[in-house]
């Protein structure tokens, strides 16, 4: 990632650290045990699944419901980010709802959650 890539990653996670609802979003012990266990590079290929299968396509039948709010990291992650669905990532990210996502787009949205994912690892060990 480039720089001016992570500052906006950045820029965007300290935006959504100051919404309550955002915020509350943290994995738990048996999440980043998950992550341990599957290794980064695996945790980021399921998010990359997701995001193809779940959140790319242009219209989603059950847009805003698609994305559990728990059973895996990346999910969590989503709620987090605002990357759950296309109504969020809208709100969000502006990111146009009735278009599919570009790689462009797809590679933003994996790598917003890969940051969330390892700083929540990060806060993890640090307690």
């Amino acid at each position: 990632m480039n720089e001016k890539g992570k500052k906006l990653i950045d820029y965007k996670l300290n935006a959504l650290s100051k919404s309550k609802f955002r915020s509350s979003f943290h994995l738990k012990e048996k999440d980043i045990q998950y992550c341990y266990d599957k290794g980064l590079d695996t945790i980021e290929s399921h998010a990359r699944d997701f995001v193809a299968q779940r959140l790319a396509p242009a219209y989603i039948s059950n847009d805003g419901k698609q994305t559990p709010m728990k059973s895996h990291p990346v999910f969590i992650a989503q709620h987090a980010t605002a990357t759950c669905c296309r109504g969020c990532l809208y709100k969000w990210h502006k990111i146009e709802k009735g278009v599919e996502l570009n790689q462009k787009q797809q590679d933003f949205v994996v790598r917003i959650i890969m940051e969330w994912i390892k700083k929540e690892i990060d806060r993890y060990e640090n307690i």
